[in-house]
């Protein structure tokens, strides 16, 4: 045999061994990883043993839970299943769904972190700030960013807000009168320019520069993906997600969010390097949200990172626009179906306000009637419709029923506050819930969660309803569009599937 002959036949040989070797590996792994999921999925079947669940396929779980029936079905296995059930989204992955609220006093009275399993999947979008840090480092961002939130902050925030709002309703005049307009992508609009005045010193408007357009569907767009891809088994992996076109897209709009915050950190930056400026921050009393990130020292002494800098930027970038905006559409749409309330809070508001172009933080505690249809609506739709606790030590439930440590316990806090256990006829609209001598559970309503994790910007967010409530009511009739019901949609945020459309008639 020639020497290039043999040479080419232990070529083939040695590709060969390595296609056997590599078949053999292959299969080795993927017996590993049914072993383990044989075995975690026996682990949680031990630990959900004292709690009965719906069937649920070994492998794709509850597939009745898919995003359009999600709130229903799991209003529906409220009333079969007292405190809570474990969802199986597949074979070896499951959640314990509570909506009990001694069973939520219990989770949020604990240290337990968020689920790293789920929330992990936000990180490369908003970072590890505090919606996402645990343990000491949350303890000292937390410390760092509560003077941010101190009434004396927030007093002179109302006029600003007041101003974004009043953008908003001359936007809206025009459209009065026409056919009902889709008022989340508005309303989106004016709490970001909100939130950019307030929290971050923001000289210009957003809604009026179709710039921010872009950034509000790019959060849009990660809300929707990371509610995908929490429920796909094959889209856990970081490595597989990015080549899909779901990875693509969230990574595109990651990017797209980063690049907006990137610009409004340098641009607050430059703005600090003028003297004139630097002077008004050293003379407030307090600072605003950013401008303490960029002077806050840890207590090493170091100043934040540009990687935690951003985390929080982005976060209440996230959290302080997109939340408000679902709890202003929903409480708008509330309001708009159930007129009496609505022209009662006129009433109220008419004889507090006038014409409204002088609301003032002293104003805010004296609309009690505003206050409870305000609520009310938060009660009926809760802008965060659940959030997720992983257990750090086993936990015992106050009616003997037990989980271990390593459980995670989604608490539904859309299902809380439908329980009629809690609420007696939870689907009606009934602002007297909220009165002040009404009784009710401390963990009965959490529209901003509770515990020591509960909203950092709860009180501005609080405001801002308020305001945009009352200027509202005092320029426009709110009506329904009975062609255009919309469909509850949970995401990380409350949205309807197709919008929320109303009729807009000026007063």
């Amino acid at each position: 045999m020639s020497t290039s002959a043999l040479s080419s036949t232990r070529f083939v040989g040695s590709i060969s061994g390595f296609l056997q070797a590599a078949s053999v590996l292959g299969l080795l792994l993927l017996l590993f990883k049914a072993v383990q999921f044989y075995l975690h999925r026996q682990w949680l079947l031990k630990a959900f043993q004292q709690f009965p669940s719906p069937p649920a396929h070994w492998f794709f779980g509850h597939k009745q839970f898919h995003r359009d029936n999600e709130l229903p079905n799991i209003l529906a296995c409220m009333e079969i299943f007292p405190g809570g059930f474990p969802r199986w989204f597949w074979g070896s992955k499951a959640y314990f769904t509570i909506y009990d609220p001694d069973y939520m006093k219990v989770i949020l009275g604990r240290s337990d972190p968020k689920d790293n399993g789920a929330y992990r999947l936000l990180a490369p979008w908003i970072g590890y700030g505090l919606l996402l840090l645990n343990g000491q480092p949350w303890f000292q961002h937390r410390r760092m960013l509560t003077p941010a939130f101190h009434y004396d902050i927030l007093k002179p925030y109302v006029k600003t807000m007041a101003d974004s709002i009043q953008l908003m309703l001359d936007k809206w005049e025009q459209l009065a009168g026409q056919d009902s307009i889709e008022i989340f992508q508005h309303v989106s609009l004016m709490t970001l320019d909100t939130v950019m005045k307030c929290a971050f010193s923001h000289k210009g408007s957003v809604q009026v520069d179709s710039n921010y357009k872009g950034y509000i569907k790019a959060i849009g767009d990660l809300n929707n993906l990371f509610y995908c891809r929490v429920r796909n088994v094959f889209h856990q992996n970081d490595t597989i997600y990015s080549l899909s076109s779901n990875g693509r897209l969230a990574n595109s709009a990651s990017q797209l969010a980063h690049d907006h915050t990137d610009r409004v950190i340098k641009l607050r930056k430059e703005q600090l390097k003028d003297e004139g400026e630097l002077e008004k921050v050293k003379k407030k009393r307090r600072l605003d949200f950013l401008d303490i990130l960029l002077f806050a020292r840890m207590e090493n002494g170091a100043s934040l990172s540009d990687e935690d800098l951003r985390a929080e930027v982005d976060t209440f970038m996230f959290e302080g626009h997109d939340t408000t905006a679902s709890g202003v559409s929903w409480i708008f749409y509330a309001l708009a179906t159930h007129p009496e309330h609505q022209q009662r809070c006129r009433e109220e508001l008419q004889n507090l306000l006038g014409d409204g172009s002088s609301i003032t933080w002293d104003h805010l505690d004296k609309m009690p009637y505003t206050t409870m249809c305000i609520k009310e609506a938060l009660r009926l739709y809760p802008p965060v419709p659940g959030i997720v606790r992983e257990l750090n030590t086993p936990v015992t439930f106050p009616d003997g029923r037990s989980l271990p440590k390593g459980i995670s316990v989604t608490l539904s806090i859309y299902a809380l506050h439908h329980n009629r256990k809690v609420w007696p006829n939870p689907e009606v609209f009934d602002p007297s819930r909220f009165a002040p001598d009404s009784p009710r559970h401390s963990h009965s309503f959490l529209p901003f969660s509770g515990g020591a994790r509960n909203c950092i910007g709860k009180q501005f967010a609080m405001n801002e309803l308020k305001v945009v409530v009352a200027l509202t009511l005092l320029r426009f009739e709110l009506l329904p569009d009975p062609t255009r019901v919309p469909k509850l949609l949970p995401q990380l945020v409350l949205k309807a599937k197709d919008g929320i459309y109303l009729h807009l008639k000026k007063l």
